[in-house]
Parts: C-alpha cells; structure tokens; sequence
C-alpha cells in the first residue's frame, strides 16, 4: 500500500475542510460546476470518475473467469455476500438508523436521501483496494482477480435492478433513465475502454508495460478522487456545519454491514473448508464497496446537495481504517481458523 492509499482518511478529512472552505468563499464557482450538465449527467465529474475508475478497471483480467472453478467455494460465498446480502443489510440498517433511530438529530428533508446514498454504496462490490487488502492478508492473487472480474461481470446487469428495488422499497422515487445511463457511464463505457487500454498495454510492452502505464494512472486517480470530493463538500459545506454529528451517525450502518458481511464471509468459508488464502481476500471483497461508482451515481441520481452524495463520502472516509482493521483481525485469527473442522479434513 502506498504511503497516499494508507493515509487516504487524512487526505479525504483535508478535504473535506478545504472544500467546506471553498465553498463559503467562492459560491459561485461551486454553483458553476454544478449547472455543467449534459442530459443530467454532471461533466466536470463525471471527467473525474473516469480518471478515478477506469486506471482501476485496467488491472482487471476477464480472462482470469476462466479460473472459476478452482476456487469455486469462496467464488460462491463471496457472490452471496455481495449480492444477496449486502445491498439488503445495508437497505435494512439504513431504515433501522437513518430512518429511526436517528432521525431526531438528522435533517427531515434528508433522511430518505441518505438511506439512498447507504443503498449505492452497497449495492457495487469493491473492484480496485480489494487488491491491496488481499496483498495485507496473504490471499490468493488468482482467486482475488477471478473475484474482481466476476463481480465487474455481475454489476454491469445487477446493479441497476438491486438499486431500483431496494429504492423503490424505500419508498424513493427512482429516476430509472438517469440511473440506467449512470450504468452505462460508470460501468460499461469504463470497463470497456480500459480493456481496450489494457490489451494496447500488453501488445505493446508486455506485463511490465501494464505496470508502469498503470504507476503513471494511480496518481491521476486518486487526485481525481480527492478533487471530486473537495467538489462534494463544497456543496455540502453549509449543511455540515450546521450540523457535524450527521457523518458520525452515518458512520454507524457502514460500520456494521462492514463487519457483519465481513465475518459472515469468513465463517461460511470456514465451514466450507476453504484456505485461509481464500477465506481472507473473499471476507474482504464481501465487506468493501464500489465507493468511487457509488459517489457517481448518488451525484448523477440526487445532486451534488443531496444527502445521497454525503452519505456515499462518508464510505469513502472510513473505507482504510475500517478495512485495515478487517484485514488485522483475518490476520490474527489465521491459527484459529486452521483448526477448523472442515479446513483441518481438506488440507
């Protein structure tokens, strides 16, 4: 992990404090950037999720699907995770939180917005840190990448369909053209287009091509990140301000889905007798999101000001800390693990 990537809390709090700044001092540049919108899809930003996703998409291997049935146990518990019961745990704590428990200390106007943002942010399975947590926990790189390419495959015809049904169950309005063009715009153009880069890159130098196209991209994709976010609070300074409490209470769901997605994960495995090489990436792709597809399509669906878009930069606030955490338990539990039943017979 790079020294940018280990201390991204820090880069994003910066930032969060920077555009707050921006935004009372320079409104108009903020209100600018905001009416820059072709068939309601906001240009300076999504210029920005491009040069944040598609750098990531480039290390994605499809071919590695081929790889399927090597790793089939943690493939299936993994795809469980994601797509039967994240975006679900994630819809339910969201009512149970934002809509309930915390609704005294939110603003009323908001608080479906921010059960929508909960809702983008679990619905896109993580595609590129994933690589770095496996990297911390000693996972299989094999499994990692058939994992990663698989769940690309899944999102580019599950995610619209999860999203309108657990928005439409919250009772929100579901802008179908727009959220189907974010698909388009944010999934499949990206992915294609770094496939494209991809292959240039490999006819042309090989692996060790790739790897310094992709040193030269990581950059540009993290400051793309951090630009989007500086945007975000810009707009969403005011209302931050008035109210500080909002990220922390928003904090709380994605603390637990994390955690809870991340040992159901790791339980199942172990009773299904997979290696702890594949226990620990797949716990981690279980409980890690899609933040920079989640940040665009909250933008795209509600709005730079809308509680969605907040909601989805506060995943992008914890998402380090949180995941170095999971990965130092995975860790730690390594012998525990082991002396599974179920582990023990197959090794």
């Amino acid at each position: 992990m790079s020294l940018f990537e280990r201390y991204l809390t820090l880069w994003v709090a910066l930032c969060i404090v920077v555009g707050i700044a921006l935004g009372h001092f320079f409104p108009a540049l903020f209100h600018a950037v905001g009416t820059a919108e072709l068939a309601h899809v906001n240009l300076p930003v999504a210029a920005l999720i491009w040069l944040m996703i598609i750098p990531m998409l480039i290390k994605v291997d499809f071919a590695a699907m081929a790889e399927v049935r090597r790793h089939w146990r943690g493939i299936g518990v993994t795809l469980f995770i994601n797509w039967a019961i994240k975006p679900f745990s994630m819809a339910l704590l969201g009512w149970l939180f934002v809509g309930y428990l915390f609704r005294p200390w939110l603003p009323a106007d908001q608080i479906e917005s921010y059960i929508a943002g909960l809702i983008l942010l679990a619905a896109a399975p993580c595609t590129a840190m994933v690589f770095v947590w496996s990297n911390l926990s000693d996972g299989e790189p094999d499994f990692t990448l058939t994992q990663v390419a698989l769940n690309d495959t899944i999102m580019l015809v599950a995610f619209a369909p999860i999203v309108g049904l657990l928005l439409g169950l919250s009772a929100i309005v579901v802008p179908w053209p727009t959220l189907l063009l974010s698909v388009v715009l944010y999934i499949l153009v990206p992915v294609v287009l770094a496939q494209l880069v991809r292959r240039a890159a490999l006819a042309k130098g090989g692996q060790a091509g790739l790897d310094r196209l992709l040193a030269r991209l990581q950059p540009a994709s993290l400051l793309a990140l951090l630009a989007t976010l500086v945007l975000l609070f810009g707009f969403q300074g005011e209302q931050i301000i008035a109210q500080p409490l909002i990220i922390a209470l928003l904090a709380v769901p994605i603390l637990i889905q994390v955690y809870f997605n991340s040992g159901l994960a790791y339980l199942l495995n172990r009773a299904a007798g997979e290696d702890h090489r594949i226990a620990a990436p797949s716990a981690l792709i279980g409980a890690s999101n899609f933040f920079e597809l989640a940040v665009a399509a909250a933008i795209s669906l509600f709005g730079f000001s809308s509680g969605a878009a907040l909601a989805t930069v506060v995943g992008v606030l914890i998402e380090v800390p949180v995941m170095l955490s999971v990965v130092k338990i995975v860790n730690a539990s390594k012998g525990w693990y082991e002396s599974g039943a179920a582990v023990s017979r197959r090794r």
